[in-house]
């Protein structure tokens, strides 16, 4: 196989960070294949997917592994670890910490390179939200995850699906090797080019996963009614409670997105190895997005189950549009989308560019809005973040009284759920999804949150449900994933 690698030795300028890479033309490997093949067995690897299609969501899916930096923080304490070394505390805050990183790994990209090919990847929980508001820690942590892992790879690749080319790209930062970054690039083709087996069994034995659920329906109803008697005492206008799930898991970590991304494809699709623990979600909503200075939320409230036909996909659109409980919820969600837009944006920049129309997913149907704003001068991906961190959409609102309610009625910590799963280019573009339809694996134990919207008129035994059913595509995954092993 003949390639180009870039810049060429002449044109490579080791007194400034850039990007060396290569493209390939291939419309063999995928995503996953891609993975088993150069990064699965490999710590602090992760893999981005955009399974449905559309330029706009689709069209990229990365994997990125062998970092010389990992990121960490855990309450007021952020640590750091450069080239394989001991992780040293940071003397920031762990916001400001992970700031100056990014700074640090700021450079720019070269025209045509997307954003994703360099920069800090991995998950930001939404316990990081008490570094900015002024919530309480008495919560129990049964997980014991930090609260944030971001990591700079040293080697990213990235799957072009319309120009049916992979990028492999390797940044040289302060102090790099040209050479090195050469040479990494060269093995990780030379491992693609090796065959994989298809170790599928089709024919696997898939047995019945019971998860053990956080609290019983009473104890829920209970946090149910003191939710709603906080909304009529006008604390709130809605607050989301949820529970976790938690179930024995004893296939690889990998094998459970392979299961999730077959039954339950969704925009955000990600599988993150970190530590002594294993992230797997197939998000469908953008948390904050940062592209070309422009700054996107896009809420989604309002669901229906999809139809067997397109006559009961078409009916199920009537009925959700038209239910006035899911409407005012959802326009409740997108004013405060345009209001945190608006605590970033430039005077008179911020637009509802789509308004309550319904997308349709693997299994459901949502009401969707997008809000967009042209980020104010001076202001950084980490600061466009914490605008809309975390959604309204996992809170409630007016957002942080329902963040004091959640503390008050939940037991636990919430964790990586509800926070935030993306990147933060080096070019200062970033796209981060809400950490929903999410599983954690650790010490053999897949946990799943989920949780509900209250609202005045909420049922309290319907939004136990919920929780049920938002839950459950991890846990079927589960029940499947011996056939990947």
């Amino acid at each position: 196989m003949t390639y180009q690698i870039t810049p060429t030795p002449e044109d490579f300028n080791p007194s400034k960070p850039q990007l060396v890479y290569a493209k390939i033309i291939n419309d063999i490997d995928t995503p996953v294949s891609a993975f088993l093949k150069i990064a699965e067995n490999k710590p602090y690897s992760f893999l981005f997917e955009s399974v449905q299609g559309g330029e706009i969501r689709g069209r990229y899916s990365f994997l990125g592994f062998s970092p010389d930096i990992i990121w960490k923080s855990s309450g007021d304490i952020s640590e750091i670890s450069r080239d394989g070394g001991k992780f040293k505390q940071s003397k920031k805050k762990p916001i400001e910490s992970l700031r100056s990183l990014q700074k640090e790994s700021s450079f720019v990209l070269p025209k045509g390179i997307p954003p994703m090919a360099a920069g800090l990847f991995g998950y930001l929980g939404y316990d990081l939200i008490r570094q900015v508001e002024n919530l309480p820690t008495n919560s129990e942590d049964p997980i014991n995850t930090p609260d944030a892992i971001m990591v700079r790879p040293s080697l990213v690749a990235i799957f072009d699906s319309i120009a049916q080319e992979i990028i492999i790209a390797s940044p040289v930062y302060a102090s790099g090797s040209y050479d090195s970054a050469v040479n990494k690039i060269h093995q990780v083709i030379r491992e693609l080019n090796k065959p994989i087996n298809n170790n599928i069994k089709q024919n696997s034995d898939i047995h019945g996963i019971v998860p053990k659920m956080g609290t019983s329906l009473k104890k829920f109803s209970d946090k149910v009614n003191k939710a709603k008697n906080y909304i009529l005492s006008g604390d709130v206008f809605q607050v989301v409670i949820g529970q976790r799930f938690s179930a024995p898991y004893k296939h690889k970590d990998f094998s459970l997105y392979r299961s999730l991304r077959r039954l339950n494809p969704s925009p955000f699709m990600y599988f993150l190895n970190f530590d002594d623990h294993s992230v797997v979600g197939s998000s469908p909503e953008i948390l904050v997005r940062l592209r070309n200075k422009k700054i996107t939320i896009r809420p989604i409230a309002g669901t229906r189950p999809r139809g067997k036909t397109e006559s009961e996909d078409l009916q199920n659109e009537k009925d959700l549009i038209s239910d006035p409980k899911e409407c005012s919820e959802h326009l409740m969600l997108l004013d405060l989308g345009r209001n945190d837009v608006g605590r970033v944006a430039k005077p008179g920049t911020v637009e509802v560019t789509e308004k309550f129309i319904v997308e349709r997913y693997s299994h459901v149907m949502h009401i969707v809005s997008n809000v967009e704003g042209e980020i104010l001068d001076g202001c950084d991906a980490i600061t466009a973040l914490f605008a809309g961190f975390p959604a309204g959409t996992v809170s409630g609102a007016p957002k942080v009284r329902a963040m004091e309610i959640i503390n008050e009625l939940e037991d636990e910590k919430r964790g990586i759920y509800a926070g935030a799963i993306g990147y933060i280019g080096s070019n200062g573009d970033m796209d981060t999804a809400i950490a929903l339809r999410t599983g954690i694996i650790k010490n053999k134990i897949l946990h799943v949150r989920a949780g509900a919207g209250i609202v005045m008129d909420s049922k309290p035994k319907l939004e136990f449900e919920e929780t049920l059913h938002k839950s459950a595509a991890l846990f079927k995954a589960a029940e499947q994933s011996g056939r990947f092993d």
